[in-house]
């Protein structure tokens, strides 16, 4: 363990790929159930070229060793963040999120299922607010209609 943090954020390499796949798609099924969508379940080596995933800064997290989460995002928005479910409520996405924001501009936003309570919790701890609501389609399965909050997070005050 290096020091008093057992999580370690690194680039993403190409080997990490099966270990993605599986945090995205257990943890995916759950969000989807939140939102009452889980027929539009895709797994991720059919939703990474879907919707872009390597068109984004992409970092994994380690913990204990083993790839527990990550996080994709531009400077301004934050488009993915999974952690293992076995793993969660260990600091592993306020890490993620930490590091993300850090690299990111200060009005970053964030799209989030509308039911994912959980997501929405994390994201306002870091000063996130729902901006607004929208309707649409899912991306990277234009078959099922969604709704997302649009959070941002605004500028510190001087």
């Amino acid at each position: 363990m290096k020091g008093k943090n057992p999580i370690h954020i690194r680039s993403y390499e190409q080997p990490d790929f099966e270990r993605l796949c599986q945090i995205h798609d257990f943890a995916r099924k759950n969000e989807l159930a939140l939102a009452k969508l889980t027929d539009a379940f895709v797994p991720l080596n059919i939703a990474a070229e879907r919707e872009g995933l390597f068109e984004y800064q992409l970092f994994v997290a380690e913990y204990q060793g083993i790839v527990a989460g990550f996080v994709a995002f531009t400077e301004d928005e934050l488009a993915w963040l999974y952690v293992d479910t076995a793993l969660s409520r260990r600091g592993i996405g306020s890490s993620l999120m930490s590091f993300a924001l850090n690299r990111m501009a200060s009005d970053a936003s964030i799209e989030v299922l509308s039911g994912n309570l959980p997501a929405i919790a994390l994201y306002t701890g870091f000063g996130f607010e729902i901006y607004q609501t929208l309707t649409g389609v899912m991306p990277g399965n234009e078959a099922f209609h969604i709704t997302v909050h649009v959070m941002r997070r605004s500028p510190s005050p001087m």
